[in-house]
Formats: C-alpha cells, structure tokens, sequence
C-alpha cells in the first residue's frame, strides 16, 4: 500500500493560486490572546461578525491602508469597509478560478490560505508570500474567527454562532470583542451550472423555531431528461451520468441528505405525501401540482414536512431510501465540494420523487428557515462507478458515565479489488478527535471539530486486493467528552443533561449536575441528593450517561470511505 498524502489545499492547488500583493499591518497584535474562561469578551464592541473581523483584522492588521488594499487596490481586492464585502463573496481574485471567500467553505477560499499561510506556514502550498507580507501574521485566534465565520456562511449582518455552545460569546472570544446574540444564517444561493456542465437540485425550503431541534423529511418531484445533454445520458435506461458535486445550505443543519425513492410520478398522489404546496418564492404555501414542475415560479413544490429519520419508513411502503441505494447527495456543512475523480462515475435517475432529509437545529434565539442546493456535474468517462459508504461503518455511543472522556473504535474491511479515493466523518457534538489507521496501523487521518469534519483526498487512490482481510481493515475512534472541562474538573456546561434533551430524545439521569457537581445520585427527582449541605435545596440530578441516537444530545460515530470495486 502507498502512503496517502493529506491536501487540505488541494483545491487552493488546482485553481493555479497566484498571489495578490500583500500587506503590512503597522498596528497588528503582536501577541496571541487566549480564549477566555466562560467566553467572556473584550472592550470593543461590533454589530455583527463581520464588522468585527472588518476592524479587528483588515483594519487592524494593516490591509486597507494606502500602499495595499486600500487606495491602491492591491491585486484588484479594496478591503475597506464600505466595499469588501461585495469585493470578497465569490468574486473570483486575480489570476485565478476560485473565490476570495466561498461560502461555508474556508479550505476553498483564496483569502483564508492567504491568511493560513502566514499564520501558519507551510500548512498551505501557494505561490507568493502568505498575508500579511512582512507584518505580523494574524494570531491563531484571528485566524479561527475568520475561518469560523466563512464556514458558517460568511454572512454581512448577525453573530454566527459557535455549534457546541449555541453561543456567539466564542467567536466574540476569539476576536477579544463584543457581539450581539447569534443569529439564523442565511447563506447565499449557490449558482446552477452552466447547461452543458451540469444540473441543479434545488430543495423546498422549510422553517424551524427559534431553540429548536428536528429531522424532517419530504419529498419532491422532478425530471431532467428534457435538459441533461444527451451525451450524459442513457435515455433508454433512464439515468444519466456525474462525476464532482457541490452542495451548498443555510448552516442551521446537522445533515442534509437527498435520496431517490425508486418511485415514480404515479405515487405523487398517495395519501402519505399529504398536501403539496409551494414553499419560496411569491407563492408561498399555495398549493401545487408537483407534475408542473415550474408552477411555483422562484419556489419548490414540495409535501409536507414529516418527522423522520433518515426518512425510514416515509412515504409510501414501495419507497426504498436508504444510504447504500438512491443516494444523490448529501452533507454535514454549510458547503461540501466533491471533486471529480478521473474515470469515476455515478448513475442518477433521469426522473422520479426524491425525499430530503434535513436534520436541523436552530440553537439561536430567532426564528429561520433552510435553504439547500445541489449541483450535479456531468461526465462522459464512465469506467469506475462510485460506491456508497456501507452502513455497517456505524457505531454507536451508548452508557458513557456523566463527567467522563472515552474513545470508542469501529473496523471498516475494504472489499477485496476496491479502490480507496477519499474518507470522511461523522459524530455528533460530543465527538471530536475522530481518527483513522490504514491496515498496519499508519494514522492517516484526523477531524477535531464534529460541525465541520475534515475530508481526506487520496493524491492517487490506493487499490485494495490482498487475500488476507487485516491488510485491507482500518480502524476508526473518536473521542467523546461528556462533561469533562478543559482543566479536568466536572462540567455542567457540557455535561449531558435530562432536561435539554430535544424530542425524540430522553436520558436518566444518575449525578449531579449543580450542587455536588458530579456526585451520584438517582433520576430527576433526587436532588437532594445532590444538595451541597443537607436541606440547602440547592442541588440538581440531571448529568446523564450518553445516550445512543440521532440528536445532537445523542450520540453516534461513522465513517464514510468512498470507493469503486473491480
């Protein structure tokens, strides 16, 4: 077996990055701040996300002065206030094919590897000098809020919010600032492709409340045989043919997973779909026919939402959905690219009723919506088909004590005569460290943050067909934190707890989680127990054992190779 090479930059490569001119900041910190202890923030105080990074590290590290991006416009990019961010979002910088800043995407953000590359060299491969050129490189704080801010959305107006806290007070940490409370993220609408390169799915959007917590399904009807070029496409046995995807959703989401049913339009009638209506755009709620595919003008026509997981059991009982048939597409961020790979293909039927299934969670104190595209890329070169990642890659997290860290692993065999392309994770918001060992034992891979899991591509893939299944076996771990601070102590804060448990979700408690912090005691009803002197009612049992599921207070971990078979 070769060695994989990890290329976090690699799409930073392909788009032939040549630099702008960099800046020197006169006035950039020259030391590193840390977090503070309870996210507490500093003197300065800005209406929204941006704005705070505007002032605390264009302003501040020197890049809109004259001599830069300022008055002389460095490399075509202005970054003062009044037009950088209009100058950022997926404007194309000098001498190149990617975006400044893509949205929910800072490893595909020219402005991002810029930064990167100064804060931390040789952790990009770009050409030039990294930003700022010759001042004072961004600290690793101002780097993660920028990085932080451009994965959530890259949004003008609001505070983004840090996924494990449900707070802004982090972000605000990082860029040692004031910001209001986080806000629902609406993220800019991802561009089709052009005709001959590609075809859009476009998901009907829904609302979620304030604080809350769901996994919906509901399905959609569509046809492309009409529009896929006929070079893509076996008419005969109606699929046609992709290879690269992009998908692109308001990052109030867990998942977001599009699916074929295997079911045609003569089921868009039955009684479990309910009522189809549109949903977007100046008809908003009307009902629709699902057949009449541009009937909802700027929306979607979609039936109505239904509590679901991944869509088992939804809709009518012909409907098969599930991760290893009539997968499309999916994600776990705000962005995911997957790039095409040469000779590999996947088959998508040309018609028929797809489900969405959105699990999403809006930890902010607003009402919002959802929004998602998928953009499917066409190939001609048909000689490797792309397989699903199996379900058995799944374990879950079940009976961890209250105030505990522990590392649960899983084995995934490749199947003899495969080809390995690229891997990635999944836990939810307990999780972190997720690792993977090649057969032999050689780590090759490593995701910190359950929100935004790192993807792996293999330079050149690796083929898989020794007789003897240990040398085609890995082993994934990830690491669970349930309710241990970072100086080691009890952390109610972060601790599973009975009473912030969403629907569909319930624990018993057995310590406490105020009064004697992490004493034992015995169910919801046992404060006292929990009391820090007899009688002083000051007490909570409410810290549980981790529990197995599929909300974020839930846990479970998976690992998703993608791969062809001979």
């Amino acid at each position: 077996m070769g060695s994989p090479t990890m290329t976090p930059s690699r799409a930073l490569l392909a788009a032939g990055f040549l630099l702008v001119t960099a800046c020197t900041g006169e006035d950039a910190p020259s030391a590193d701040r840390s977090v503070p202890d309870g996210g507490a923030c500093g003197a300065r105080s800005f209406d929204s996300t941006f704005e705070a990074i505007q002032k605390v590290v264009f302003d501040g590290y020197g890049c809109t002065n004259d001599v830069c991006h300022g008055k002389a416009v460095s490399g075509g990019l202005d970054l003062r206030a009044d037009v950088a961010y209009e100058n950022l979002i997926e404007v194309r910088a000098q001498g190149t094919d990617a975006s400044r800043v893509l949205p929910g995407q800072a490893s595909e953000s020219y402005l991002f590897a810029k930064l990167r590359a100064g804060t931390e060299p040789d952790s990009v491969r770009i050409e030039g000098s990294p930003m700022p050129s010759g001042g004072t490189p961004l600290t690793a704080n101002h780097l993660e809020a920028v990085r932080r801010w451009i994965q959530e959305g890259a949004p003008r107006t609001g505070s983004i919010i840090d996924p494990a806290s449900g707070s802004s007070a982090h972000v605000a940490a990082l860029l040692d600032s004031c910001l209001p409370d986080a806000t629902p993220v609406s993220i800019k609408a991802l561009d089709a492709p052009e005709a001959n390169e590609g075809i859009q799915f476009s998901m009907p959007p829904f609302g979620i409340n304030a604080g809350a917590e769901l996994e919906y399904c509901f399905a959609q009807y569509y046809d492309f045989s009409s529009l896929v070029p006929a070079e893509f496409q076996d008419a005969e046995r109606g699929v046609f043919f992709v290879n690269g995807k992009r998908l692109r959703q308001d990052p109030q989401s867990h998942h977001l997973a599009l699916a074929h049913s295997h079911l045609d339009a003569s089921y868009l009638d039955d009684p479990s779909f309910g009522r189809w209506a549109c949903r977007g755009g100046a008809r908003d709620g009307e009902t629709c026919d699902p057949r009449a595919l541009t009937d909802c003008g700027e929306g979607a026509c979609g039936s109505e939402p239904t509590a679901s997981v991944a869509c088992i059991g939804y809709g009518p009982p012909q409907a098969q959905v599930n991760v290893a048939t009539g997968n499309i597409g999916g994600a776990q961020t705000a962005q995911q690219y997957i790039q095409p790979i040469d000779g590999v293909y996947e088959e998508i039927p040309l018609r028929g009723i797809v489900f969405w299934n959105s699990h999403a969670f809006n930890l902010t104190q607003k009402d919002a919506h959802v929004h998602a595209w998928l953009n499917l890329y066409y190939t001609a070169d048909r000689r490797f088909e792309l397989q699903q990642p199996p379900i058995s890659a799944m374990n879950v997290v079940a009976g961890q004590a209250p105030f505990t860290r522990q590392v649960h692993c899983g084995k995934w065999e490749a199947p003899r005569g495969s080809t390995l392309y690229w891997m990635t994770s999944h836990t939810h918001k307990r999780g972190s460290n997720f690792t993977v060992d090649a057969p032999g034992g050689e780590r090759i891979y490593s995701s910190t943050l359950y929100s935004d899991p790192f993807t792996l591509w293999f330079e050149s893939p690796i083929v898989y067909d020794a007789e003897d299944a240990a040398s085609r076996t890995f082993t994934y771990c990830a690491e669970f934190n349930n309710g241990v601070g970072a100086n080691g102590q009890p952390d109610p804060g972060t601790v599973t707890r009975a009473s912030r448990m969403p629907e569909r979700a319930s624990c018993i408690p057995t310590a406490c989680a105020a009064g004697k912090v992490g004493a034992l005691c015995n169910g919801s009803a046992d404060g006292a127990s929990c009391d820090s002197s007899p009688g002083a009612g000051d007490g909570s049992c409410d810290a549980c054992p981790i529990t197995a599921g599929v909300t974020t207070e839930d846990e479970m971990f998976l690992f998703f190779p993608r791969y062809s078979e001979e």
